[in-house]
């Protein structure tokens, strides 16, 4: 098989969360130890960071991989989903493993797919570990996909577990409350391993102290250890180049500052900045290298080091086009943050989203006097534009359904007023259709 016929039969053959939701998630790590133990137990070759959380997991990620390889270290990162292509989910120093690195690995183990039938994300998991042990990687960034005591990624022991936080998101399969949630997501802290919680939430605080106090970990909360004392969006001159989100940190006992620019200009990347310099300083402790100026240099270019797309990313300036891959109410309460602090006129808001999640906290979180247009992400868990626009009517939001998100963009930036902002989100397989 080339390529595209090779992904063609992944996506087809293997139970897939993206087309079919909770049924694709698997309640244990069966699959995924066979899978790998058929291939040599690539999960025990290579060093790693395990990183899990609601929100942010995905930045923390990309900045974390960034800083690594600014300071000489060949880097691992592996994430989900991807936007554009399938490669995107595991890189090394940056760069996506060449096609046929996934020909041939699907090639030489169509036997153990069959016989095992693992989901599309434990083969990719499996996909990912052979290639960090083969490359020999010096550290991997191992992004959780869902949870993290059931995810396939547990597997690994990794040197440093990191939580950045806990929200509501896929509460069919995780539960219902915060601390069950939490529960699932403490499952990646290991006997011994520390682990670094992004955010000091009173609900489920205790919850991870406790599994670290069971399991021997030392525990520290990133948003406790540091202080942001200035922060600022400075624009580069004009409006064509980068944008920077100036910072001023400074750690309550070390009392160390750091000036740091980031090419991640979304407000909420404030919290997500503060648990990878706490991830950097456990690392520091484990012997590895990292200066000041590693930091600087990697946070201001970690879209160009590691290809991370869709974080409060600007489309197009005329007219002002912003997408962000914020999807639950957390997320979205960090986009409506992000979008009041644009000074525009009127604000036309693209939005499409997955027909398996229990909208309605969204919906209500919006604002009612943007205009809105409606659309299905061209997947199978898209839900359709139409019953999207009824749903949204009730909570006094209203605008057109289009047929596809391209066509409701188009329309969007057709309408808007020199002073307006579009904005494109609800959900991430919206935003990878416009990057």
């Amino acid at each position: 098989m080339n390529y595209q016929e090779t992904i063609q039969y992944l996506y087809t053959q293997l139970p897939m969360f993206t087309r079919d939701g909770a049924s694709a998630f698997k309640k244990d790590l069966t699959n995924t130890i066979e899978l790998c133990k058929r291939l040599d137990n690539p999960q025990h070759k290579f060093k790693s960071v395990h990183i899990a959380g609601t929100n942010g997991k995905g930045s923390t990620s990309h900045m974390l991989a960034a800083v690594l390889q600014t300071a000489g270290y060949k880097t691992g990162l592996y994430t989900s989903p991807h936007l554009k292509d399938f490669r995107e989910r595991i890189r090394v120093n940056g760069q996506m493993i060449s096609e046929q690195t996934v020909i041939d690995f699907v090639a030489d183990h169509h036997t153990d797919f069959d016989e095992i039938a693992p989901s599309f994300f434990e083969m990719t998991v499996a996909l990912a570990f052979d290639v960090f042990a083969k490359e020999k990687v010096d550290i991997a960034i191992v992004e959780v996909g869902l949870g993290g005591r059931l995810d396939s990624t547990n597997i690994i022991t990794p040197l440093l577990s990191v939580i950045t936080n806990i929200g509501w998101d896929h509460m069919n399969m995780l539960g219902n409350t915060l601390q069950l949630i939490a529960g699932e997501k403490a499952g990646i802290i290991k006997p011994g391993i520390p682990v670094i919680i992004g955010e000091n939430q009173p609900e489920t605080a205790q919850v991870f102290i406790n599994k670290a106090t069971e399991q021997g970990s030392d525990i520290k909360f990133a948003s406790a250890e540091w202080t942001i004392d200035n922060s600022k969006v400075e624009s580069q001159k004009s409006k064509t180049e980068l944008e920077y989100l100036d910072l001023t940190l400074t750690h309550h006992l070390q009392l160390t500052t750091y000036y740091l620019q980031l090419d991640l200009t979304g407000t909420y990347q404030q919290k997500n900045v503060k648990t990878v310099l706490s991830a950097v300083d456990e690392l520091r402790m484990q012997d590895f290298v990292i200066t000041d100026n590693h930091i600087a240099t990697a946070l201001r270019q970690v879209k160009t080091l590691t290809g991370l797309h869709g974080r409060w990313e600007v489309l197009n300036t005329q007219p002002l086009t912003i997408c962000d891959t914020g999807h639950n109410p957390d997320g979205i309460e960090e986009v409506l943050k992000n979008i009041d602090a644009v000074n525009y006129t009127q604000l036309h808001f693209v939005i499409g989203m997955v027909n398996d999640k229990d909208i309605t906290k969204v919906l209500s979180m919006l604002p009612k006097n943007a205009t809105y247009y409606f659309c299905k992400p061209d997947i199978p868990r898209g839900l359709d534009a139409e019953m999207l626009k009824q749903q949204a009517a009730g909570f006094g939001l209203h605008g057109s359904a289009y047929p596809s998100v391209k066509s409701a963009l188009a329309d969007a930036q057709a309408n808007a007023g020199d002073n307006d902002l579009v904005f494109v989100g609800g959900s991430t397989f919206v935003v990878a259709e416009v990057v």
